[in-house]
């Protein structure tokens, strides 16, 4: 996945041609202290069900789970990360996984604790 270019242009152009499969990587977020020491990862890829925590931005501080990931936009949608429309109707505003930060992992898929056994392990 690493590029050998620094140019921002075709680091640009890897980022929107990215295929599926890189980018749940790319999606990646930090991992907090606790979860850190405790399983001996720096960062994994968000994935819905996973409690966060935002760290940047006008909403940093808020804590919630994640409804809603968003591979073709790069998004993540985080519950009580919301704003009112024109309409009064609320919307989740979407955020940057690299502005999050994961203080809780959604383990109920067998497949991503074995990553997480593997890479501690």
């Amino acid at each position: 996945m690493e590029l050998k270019t620094r140019q921002p242009r075709k680091q640009r152009k890897f980022l929107y041609n990215a295929p599926l499969h890189l980018r749940s990587k790319i999606m990646a977020a930090t991992l907090s202290k606790e979860l850190r020491n405790k399983y001996g990862i720096r960062s994994m890829p968000i994935r819905e069900g996973d409690k966060v925590r935002v760290m940047r931005g006008d909403f940093k501080g808020k804590e919630g789970k994640v409804v809603e990931v968003d591979l073709k936009r790069y998004r993540i949608h985080v519950e009580g990360v919301t704003q009112k429309r024109t309409d009064g109707t609320e919307v989740f505003y979407p955020l940057h996984p690299s502005n999050v930060m994961i203080i809780e992992l959604n383990l109920d898929d067998e497949r991503r604790e074995k990553i997480i056994n593997r890479r501690a392990g």
